[in-house]
């Protein structure tokens, strides 16, 4: 089907489905509804070469993919990319995903911008004082950042999830509960959102005079192998921890390994909170012992970020450009009173 084809369809013009296609203010919601609805029953695809050329427009979100020696593939962010999917899909976005080793990710982002290729990037992985930050804010190109960073002025758009307040409300629970020796299985220790979850575990304990020993803290990939390392070596301590916290439920299935193994039992001897991204292969009440959880979707925040990014780029509607989610907190039965001391 071409473009005359799909315009006698609907009755209209050929310059309002081409306009209503390309993001145009003057073509009201109901119509190009009505359009969008048709591509998608008829499996039109406008000419992407002749599209370009009238608009300027690439139709396509670029984002650049950490990989090295090292950097285990990572569930969460397959995640988010399916909410990104979600919405670009509904507006015909393609995406342009670009490889990159860490160290080179500002120059990688530069040379995608100036590809022409892309009419947005989204950025991920936020680090302390993230450079990549200053360099998109001195282009012309639309961004939003997925988290934020660390130790600069929070004056670009982004989106994230309330880490500190998430943890720090896991582990009063725990305190609550009478626990007094913790132990965090975090994320590596280079993300801002590792330091913030950490900050607010550390912050919950300061108020009952408790710490988070050295030793009770790992940081890694989060993968359920290193979560079984991690709470392994915890059990071996000299008074190892009754109460865990886990940065992702993928974390904390290598834990629940690990306990099981050693004979003991989750939420008498041990209590275990997670952070629950919303994995649709890895609910936390499916666990033989369902996991009390700090809970926020990934993919719901995919498809925000991609509403927000193509909004801006067809300029649809205003929305946010600071958002900053709550999370919820879930209590289930691997949260349990503290151990009587033996």
């Amino acid at each position: 089907m071409n473009l005359k084809q799909l315009s006698q369809l609907l009755g209209l013009s050929q310059t309002t489905v081409s306009r209503a296609l390309n993001g145009y203010p003057e073509v009201n919601a109901e119509t190009r509804q009505r359009v969008l609805d048709a591509v998608r029953d008829t499996g039109y695809r406008p000419n992407r070469a002749a599209q370009r050329l009238a608009t300027g427009r690439a139709g396509s979100i670029g984002l650049v993919m950490p990989t090295a020696d090292g950097i285990e593939s990572d569930v969460h962010f397959g995640e988010f990319l399916a909410g990104l999917g979600d919405e670009a899909v509904k507006h015909d976005f393609h995406f342009v995903i670009n490889p990159s080793h860490p160290e080179d990710e500002v120059a990688t982002c530069r040379r995608l911008v100036a590809s022409g290729n892309v009419d947005a990037l989204f950025l991920a992985y936020m680090r302390e004082k993230d450079p990549r930050i200053a360099m998109m804010k001195s282009l012309k190109t639309p961004f939003i950042v997925h988290g934020r960073s660390i130790g600069i002025p929070d004056d670009y758009p982004y989106l994230d999830i309330e880490n500190t307040g998430a943890f720090y409300d896991a582990a009063r629970l725990l305190t609550q509960l009478g626990h007094r020796r913790f132990a965090l299985i975090n994320g590596p220790d280079y993300l801002a959102f590792s330091v913030r979850r950490r900050k607010g575990v550390v912050r919950a304990l300061a108020e009952h005079d408790l710490t988070l020993r050295d030793e009770c803290v790992n940081h890694a990939q989060m993968t359920d192998e290193h979560g079984f390392r991690a709470m392994r070596a915890f059990l071996r301590l000299e008074g190892p921890p009754t109460a865990v916290l886990c940065s992702s439920t993928v974390l904390a299935l290598g834990a629940v390994r690990a306990i099981n193994q050693a004979g003991l039992k989750i939420g008498s001897d041990i209590s275990l909170v997670a952070h629950d991204d919303v994995l649709p292969m890895l609910k936390p009440e499916n666990f033989m012992v369902p996991l009390t959880t700090t809970r926020s979707s990934l993919r719901a925040a995919g498809q925000r970020i991609a509403r927000r990014l193509i909004a801006q780029i067809l300029q649809l509607e205003t929305l946010p450009q600071q958002e900053l989610w709550k999370t919820d907190l879930i209590v289930r039965a691997s949260t349990g009173p503290a151990p009587a001391e033996r």
